[in-house]
């Protein structure tokens, strides 16, 4: 059995996934498993993922099911006491397997942050940003172990993203972790499912992954992929309320559950605008006729109060834009 498995889900990446998987066939730590899910990739995806001829690549090519369901899918067969996710346009600093592995290893946690860096396909560029670099944990959390609710900031300002923690199998089986299928963003309920059943987290200040910037990047181009943002917020509030942490957290969670398609909606391309808000509409209406409406009144700040009411008022995409702009 191996000791880490590595899950890389492609679709349509013939440009990117030689690199991806090169870079962990040659990792300094050699006792891994790759799973590799081709999700139904119509260009050269599979054939590139045929021609290499390692004992340690498993397979996967199904119908295209989205990032989730293909995620989801490859946990079922890891045989890894840890588990790592790799995207298929990014890849692996040389020693980041080893590293993390005896991190994660050596401290029995739950899961284990690690730094990523960017690189612009352009311009060849690689630089740091402060979400990445895991700023937010001060040089208390260096060397140590610690759970959610030692973080006296907001969770919420928290790196969501799946590819940038090493995690323990077992643990994840345990509390029966899933990302939701059918949707993009499926990483950030995941993300706060685990963060809030971890009992033991720690961190590495070290640049393990790279994270390339490229037009087709799902984060890059907002399109009508960001339609996603209202049923990713909705599966965010069910979690935490059927697990008992809404009220610990709500004032940082309602904001956060506005924020998403209120930035969403802001910067999305025209022909999505009004499919966009016709989604949040539906959405909020449903809020308003819940028990949590009050709490969405009283704990959101003066603009996304007003955004959240301009929504349920508007009679349309065009009057809500009247109505925000007053």
């Amino acid at each position: 059995m191996a000791k880490v498995s590595i899950i890389l889900t492609a679709f349509n990446e013939e440009k990117y996934i030689g690199k991806a998987i090169e870079s962990i066939l040659a990792q300094t730590f050699e006792d891994l498993e790759l799973i590799v899910v081709n999700d139904g990739s119509t260009d050269r995806t599979l054939d590139i993922i045929n021609g290499f001829d390692d004992s340690r690549i498993k397979l996967i090519s199904q119908e295209n099911r989205g990032p989730g369901a293909s995620r989801n899918r490859a946990l079922k067969i890891a045989q890894g006491e840890y588990v790592m996710y790799l995207d298929g346009d990014d890849w692996y600093s040389p020693n980041a397997v080893e590293v993390a592995y005896h991190e994660a290893k050596g401290r029995d946690t739950d899961f284990t942050f690690y730094q990523m860096i960017n690189y612009d396909d352009k311009t060849g560029k690689i630089y740091e940003n402060d979400w990445f670099n895991l700023t937010i944990f001060d040089e208390s959390f260096e060397n140590t172990v610690f759970k959610a609710s030692d973080y006296e900031g907001s969770i919420f300002d928290m790196s969501v993203g799946v590819c940038q923690k090493i995690y323990n199998t077992s643990f994840l089986r345990r509390i029966d972790a899933k990302f939701p299928e059918g949707i993009f963003f499926e990483d950030m309920p995941f993300f706060y499912y685990v963060l809030l059943k971890a009992e033991r987290i720690s961190i590495i200040k070290r640049h393990l992954y790279y994270r390339r910037k490229h037009d087709a990047s799902i984060t890059h181009v907002v399109d009508c992929k960001f339609l996603d943002t209202v049923p990713a917020g909705q599966e965010l509030m069910r979690i935490f309320i059927e697990n008992g942490w809404y009220d610990a957290y709500k004032f940082d969670l309602l904001a956060y559950k506005i924020n998403g398609p209120r930035f969403a909606l802001r910067d999305i391309e025209e022909n999505c605008k009004i499919p966009l808000y016709e989604l949040i509409k539906k959405d909020y209406l449903s809020i308003k006729q819940s028990k949590y409406y009050q709490d969405f009144l009283e704990n959101l700040g003066p603009v996304k109060k007003k955004f959240f009411q301009d929504i349920i008022s508007s009679k349309d995409y065009d009057d809500f834009i009247t109505l925000n702009q007053a």
